[in-house]
């Protein structure tokens, strides 16, 4: 009988491989980041980067309290991770970089940063959830400074606080879909921007200066852009005049719906962004909203008040395409 040592050893590389992948040992989560060394590891960065790359497994990662100076990223191939801080106001995330900034590489300057380059913390993968932190850029009043920037798709921030001054959160890519769930997003100019599709619930939206809560850049063939439905809208003493929105792109798209807004915004309640043609393509509208600030009988004539069957097209489903956003 004539033996054929490549078919065996064939076979035998086969079921050593399929031994290897069943008896591999479950990964590892929560992954724990502790500052003090008691943990995993003592930066989240590095936790990330543990994480194996499209992992087949959802990774935890559980951050104890502290001030983490990191400019985090997650790249677009760690998905399906959750961090989750010990303490909404206790574990911190904090960077300082702004658009004026200096670009140096290799010793020189050679350009300034510009605004996409600022976050203190950059979501790219698909499926992240961030819970319970503060996520804040403290540059001050020195122009763009993003905070938050997420450009994966199916992504949830829960009970975080998001912390700025102009441009505090970006939500780039417009075939994401974000869900922020009882958050605290505060800032000056422009604040909440960008082309994704997100609904916001039950958040608090704090205006610190006169000026523009949203800079939408809604695609023309996007059905939906930020939608903020059970949400209080406040401001500093000294913000009296903000509005609720300026199109950054001529098709943005804005609903605020059964929201208390307060007697900071301005009567006219939208801004063309000095362009009278965006108000043939802006899409904003309000529905059932209450507060010193809702009134619409100074509202500019080209926003919409939704009625009771155009508002009921408008669900948590139907923005965030499916019902990912319950996990």
């Amino acid at each position: 009988m004539k033996i054929n040592i490549a078919r065996i050893l064939c076979a035998m590389l086969a079921v050593t491989t399929w031994l290897s992948a069943w008896c591999a040992p479950e990964p590892k989560t929560p992954l724990i980041v502790a500052q003090d060394g008691s943990g995993d590891f003592k930066t989240i960065q590095e936790a990330v980067y543990a994480v194996r790359d499209y992992t087949p497994v959802p990774i935890t990662i559980k951050v104890k309290k502290g001030v983490y100076h990191e400019k985090l990223i997650i790249p677009s191939w760690k998905c399906d991770i959750t961090i989750s801080g010990e303490s909404e106001e206790n574990t911190v995330i904090t960077w300082d970089d702004f658009a004026k900034k200096p670009l140096v590489y290799f010793g020189d300057s050679i350009a300034e940063m510009g605004t996409f380059r600022t976050h203190t913390v950059l979501v790219a993968g698909n499926r992240v959830t961030l819970e319970n932190l503060t996520i804040e850029n403290t540059a001050g009043r020195v122009g763009q400074a993003v905070a938050l920037h997420t450009e994966g798709n199916q992504i949830i921030v829960r009970r975080c606080r998001l912390l700025g001054n102009q441009d505090t959160l970006f939500t780039g890519n417009e075939e994401s879909h974000v869900y922020f769930d009882e958050c605290y997003i505060d800032g000056t100019t422009d604040f909440i921007f960008g082309p994704a599709t997100c609904w916001f619930e039950s958040c608090r939206i704090h205006s610190k200066t006169d000026s523009y809560i949203t800079a939408a850049s809604t695609s023309k063939d996007r059905r939906f852009g930020y939608v903020f439905n059970d949400c209080d809208l406040t401001s500093d003493d000294g913000a009296t005049k903000v509005y609720l929105g300026r199109p950054w792109r001529a098709y943005a798209a804005v609903v605020f719906m059964n929201c208390r807004l307060g007697k900071h915004i301005r009567p006219e309640g939208w801004e063309n962004w000095r362009n009278p043609d965006n108000e043939k393509t802006a899409r904003y509208a309000e529905y059932n909203c209450t507060g010193a600030g809702a009134s619409t009988a100074g509202r500019v004539k080209w926003c919409s008040r939704l009625n009771e069957s155009e508002a009921a097209y408008y669900t948590r489903d139907n923005v965030l395409a499916g019902t990912w956003w319950k996990r």
